[in-house]
């Protein structure tokens, strides 16, 4: 089987990939699987968009596959960051940081989502303001205030919301919510498109141009990061919270990680945790509120408890925060790099060859979902999803390690929002679906997706 080579002139390709990037995608995987692409700045890659190609990707050996490089996201996460470790770091660098997302602490957390949720819903964040009838709101907005509460609290403790923080910068004082909330929208503005499409930008004075506007606003979030790290060496353990446990964990042979690790980690959760959930529960909303049957029945459902740990175990619920992860995936493509020659789909591939899955491709094959363009979360009512037709966060030994407090910050904000506010979608976005396109780490909604708060 011959190796299928990229489309010749990449610029053209890579702008509609800008444009549409799950569509563009879908358009590729019509000339077989798998499939080559090949973006100006980085290595070719084959995607596949089979269950197949998926069941392979995932099963390769450890030691055979590394994140690709350059990598796109690098500058926004580190290369420290276990999003981008390989080998023996990686393996080591995911048992210090798994013990702090598993099921039960991650259910430990519903209080702390629940609140984060009704805090927006209370003050609002930037121009919304508090909810009252007639607001009208910006889905992501709101979405990435609430998800930025929720990991703030999740990885600095109870505290984060009303304490002081005083940062270097002479007279600047405020609650230190609002002074990451500044600093991490500033960071994820800063990071366009062309940044993140083209290394070649990544480059300039810090202060100026856009790659140095963005170098600026990194060192902004990394000096509030470390600032509590210096904090909690220096005032001892807080209320058992990722920080606690990340400055408490050691390595198989005692180490631990120096501060500009831990800060790296600590980066990549704050953005990675807040931004991807965000865009989920933007299209999660938009959806439900397309069709008043669904968010009606799902109102009902919500209505048998209040208690968030319970609501997040509804099976109507969970099946709209699944089915949005299948149409939406925020992360739509699985990167791997061969360090050594290997068969793959069918084919034999040098060390060097990056290969991929195409989530929204694999999402969309009518084989594994009938009618896959509509949105119909009773589907997943009916069947169990096997992990290689179905992968949003990835698989293998490098599934999200943030996937169980992804889908259930997801279930417990959304079941939050919709018993707690009525919502009436802008009537242009009723019958005309927003598409999906490259933002920072996740892919988003090419326009804003706005309501109207209605009186209950």
């Amino acid at each position: 089987m011959t190796v299928p080579r990229p489309p010749r002139w990449s610029l053209p390709h890579g702008l509609a990939a800008a444009v549409d990037f799950d569509g563009y995608l879908r358009r590729r995987a019509r000339h077989g699987d798998p499939f080559a692409v090949g973006f100006p700045g980085f290595p070719p890659v084959l995607f596949t968009g089979t269950a197949d190609g998926a069941r392979e990707l995932f099963r390769l050996p450890v030691e055979l596959v590394r994140p690709p490089a350059p990598n796109p996201i690098e500058p926004m996460v580190g290369a420290a960051s276990l999003i981008l470790s390989s080998g023996s770091r990686h393996r080591a660098d995911r048992a210090l940081l798994a013990p702090s997302m598993h099921g039960p602490r991650v259910r430990a957390l519903a209080g702390v989502i629940r609140d984060a949720a009704l805090g927006e819903l209370e003050s609002g964040s930037g121009p919304t303001g508090p909810w009252r009838p007639g607001t009208r709101i910006d889905a992501l907005t709101v979405a990435r205030s609430i998800t930025l509460r929720v990991i703030l609290a999740a990885v600095f403790g109870s505290d984060t919301g009303s304490a002081e923080y005083v940062p270097s910068e002479p007279g600047a004082t405020g609650r230190r919510i609002d002074a990451y909330s500044r600093a991490v929208g500033d960071f994820l503005s800063a990071f366009t498109t062309p940044l993140l499409a083209a290394p070649i930008l990544r480059r300039g004075p810090t202060g100026f141009g856009p790659w140095g506007r963005f170098v600026a606003a990194r060192q902004r979030v990394d000096r509030l990061i470390l600032a509590d790290i210096d904090r909690r060496r220096r005032d001892g353990p807080g209320d058992g919270d990722l920080l606690d446990l990340l400055l408490a964990a050691r390595y198989d042979d005692g180490g631990t990680l120096i501060d500009s690790e831990l800060c790296e980690q600590l980066r990549t959760l704050l953005v990675a945790g807040h931004e991807t959930t965000a865009t989920t529960l933007a299209w999660a909303l938009y959806h439900v509120h397309r069709e008043p049957g669904l968010l009606a029945r799902l109102t009902d459902e919500l209505a048998a408890t209040a208690e968030p740990t319970e609501q997040a175990t509804l099976p109507l619920l969970g099946a709209v925060c699944q089915e949005t992860l299948r149409l939406h995936p925020p992360v739509p493509m699985v990167l791997r790099t061969l360090t050594a020659p290997a068969r793959w789909c069918g084919l034999e591939l040098p060390a060097g060859q990056t290969i991929g899955l195409a989530v929204g491709v694999l999402h969309s094959r009518p084989s594994s979902w009938p009618a896959p363009r509509l949105f119909h979360p009773e589907r997943f009512l009916d069947r169990k999803v096997g992990p290689f037709e179905y992968a949003p966060f990835g698989g293998g030994h490098r599934r999200c390690i943030g996937a169980t407090l992804a889908e259930f910050e997801l279930r417990v904000v959304l079941a939050t929002v919709l018993t707690e506010v009525r919502l009436r979608l802008d009537p242009a976005l009723a019958a005309d679906r927003p598409r999906a396109v490259p933002r920072n780490l996740a892919t988003a909604p090419d326009r804003p997706i706005r309501f109207t708060l209605l009186a209950r």
